[in-house]
């Protein structure tokens, strides 16, 4: 089993380029009754608030953008 790729900076940036306009900025929050508990500042990323609940619309998003014409006509399950 080979470890999956790893984008590098410009990648991450490219990617952000094609979601821009397409995803929702999500914010950060705390708790502070959270970070009691682990005796440390905690930040959530609050991706529950994307608009189909997960952080993976992100993703799915860039992924399909990359699709060829032909691709795209094949479909996406």
């Amino acid at each position: 089993m080979t470890a999956p790729d790893v984008p590098d900076f410009d990648a991450v940036i490219a990617a952000a380029g094609r979601i821009s306009g397409h995803v929702l900025h999500t914010p950060m929050m705390r708790s502070d009754r959270f970070d009691t508990r682990v005796g440390a500042q905690v930040f959530f990323k609050c991706e529950n608030l994307q608009r189909v609940g997960a952080f993976k619309f992100r993703g799915a998003y860039n992924a399909i953008s990359r699709l060829s014409d032909d691709q795209r006509r094949r479909g996406v399950v």
